[in-house]
């Protein structure tokens, strides 16, 4: 039986302190009971002595402190796994909202996880194709990784993120896929348009979701990226899939914990977050990766939108140092109708070399790809040159330059929301593009390469 306490004594935002307590720990899951009888849950934040910092979930309108009755369950935060959750829709907290049965649980685990030992960890290094080339050629995403999307506000980071969750696959393998999409506060036009999207094109059946809206409490917020990594956690290292778990917005996540540091009247860090931002986050993106002896693996994309487009703020800022590489949208690329907006030159994959070659994907993969990013940044030059000097300062190969940028955006970086691209595809594309360039200009692709893999009769 769980002693019940009627000692609460400040309700300040999502927080409520209860004193003279007991044996209570760090984590563990409470049951509030309100005076009508409705029971709200929530999580000890903190103990001092016989004091306990509570944060409920459900928001502290309409309690009573005389006649509140607080009861804590020696036990943290957890969620009910099984297999069956793959093709499902959840809320933040993990409570099905698809109107489907209830979930009966295979196991019941704890959401804050466990660290992954660093000599069990086994090397990224198999290529997963999303089909958009952008990503696949020049930033590959390899099983086990954690590959953020650093968008802008208006910026359209959530078509990108369902044609991910729609085309991502693992090449050359029968093993199962799976993805776990987790949405934080979003908007309920978001939420639809997820849902249409992933219904419509059939990627729901391979799909667990979690949607946490935006008028949800901020505290389901933060529960909702650990109860998806949970799961894509049992997926992977239960039942030997490869899940590819995506994260959006976690700026919005960031809001939520600088909310309840707020109202925890913590000392801020930069910008106003707790100076935890850091370890908070690194605690979520080392969720990623591959276990030795296991089949399967969790890869990340989060995705953030970077406050007034600023590179600097410590959500973007934090997450680079922590995740391998960033993919960048750019607003000029979005406001010429190019899409998706991959701005290629500043993007990054520090894995893609792992993840490349014969076997992988084809030997001429990394040559191409470091040839279109030189050729691609000599075409920005130029044009910029020829905006300050006018066209006729170009010589003729500057020219070709300026054509092969010109065509590169409208045709490689444009390829739309809905077209997915194999590698073999975005390769042989790649190389038509470079057959606009003389050959003395193609220095990182080896001759017997070129005659391999150029088109003829250029």
């Amino acid at each position: 039986m769980l002693k019940e306490y009627k000692t609460v004594t400040e309700v300040v935002g999502p927080l409520m302190i209860v004193e003279e307590i007991e044996g209570v720990k760090f984590d563990e899951l409470v049951e509030i009971q309100m005076q009508n009888g409705e029971i709200r849950h929530g999580q000890v934040l903190e103990v001092s002595k016989d004091k306990a910092m509570v944060q409920i979930f459900e928001g502290p309108s309409g309690i009573n402190i005389k006649d509140t009755k607080v009861r804590f369950r020696g036990k943290p935060l957890s969620i009910a796994v099984s297999e069956d959750m793959v093709g499902r829709v959840f809320d933040g907290m993990g409570n099905p909202i698809d109107g489907g049965p209830e979930i009966i649980p295979e196991m019941n685990l704890d959401v804050n996880g466990q660290a992954i030992n660093p000599v069990a960890r086994d090397y990224p290094d198999e290529f997963i194709q999303t089909g958009i080339s952008a990503i696949d050629h020049l930033n590959t995403l390899v099983r086990g990784q954690k590959l953020p999307v650093f968008s802008g506000s208006g910026l359209p980071h959530k078509e990108l993120a369902a044609q991910i969750a729609r085309q991502a696959t693992v090449l050359n393998s029968d093993e199962k896929f799976a993805v776990v999409f987790a949405a934080m506060g979003i908007t309920f036009e978001e939420k639809e348009y997820f849902m249409e999207d992933f219904r419509k094109t059939g990627a729901i059946d391979r799909s667990v979701m979690f949607i946490n809206l935006a008028n949800d409490p901020a505290i389901e917020r933060i529960a909702t990226p650990k109860m998806a990594l949970t799961v894509a956690e049992y997926l992977a290292y239960e039942k030997d899939m490869h899940v590819l778990v995506i994260m959006t917005d976690m700026t919005n996540y960031c809001e939520a914990l600088r909310e309840i540091s707020a109202a925890r009247r913590e000392v801020p860090g930069r910008r106003g977050y707790p100076g935890y931002l850091y370890t908070n986050l690194a605690a979520l993106y080392e969720r990623a990766g591959r276990i030795i002896g296991k089949k399967g693996s969790v890869t990340q994309i989060p995705i953030l939108s970077m406050p007034e487009d600023d590179i600097t703020h410590p959500i973007p800022d934090l997450t680079g140092y922590i995740t391998e590489g960033q993919i960048i949208l750019s607003r000029e690329l979005n406001n010429s109708g190019f899409k998706p907006p991959i701005n290629v030159l500043p993007s990054l994959s520090r894995l893609k070399d792992k993840g490349t070659g014969e076997g992988k994907t084809r030997k001429d993969h990394a040559p191409t790809m470091n040839q279109l990013f030189a050729a691609y940044a000599k075409g920005k030059q130029a044009k910029e040159l020829a905006v300050i000097l006018g066209e006729s300062a170009l010589s003729k190969t500057d020219k070709l330059y300026v054509q092969f940028t010109k065509r590169f955006e409208e045709e490689y970086i444009n390829q739309g929301f809905y077209t997915n691209r194999t590698i073999e595809e975005t390769l042989a594309l790649g190389w038509e593009l470079l057959s606009i360039l003389p050959v003395t200009e193609l220095k990182r692709i080896k001759s017997d390469m070129i005659d391999e893999f150029m088109p003829k009769g250029e």
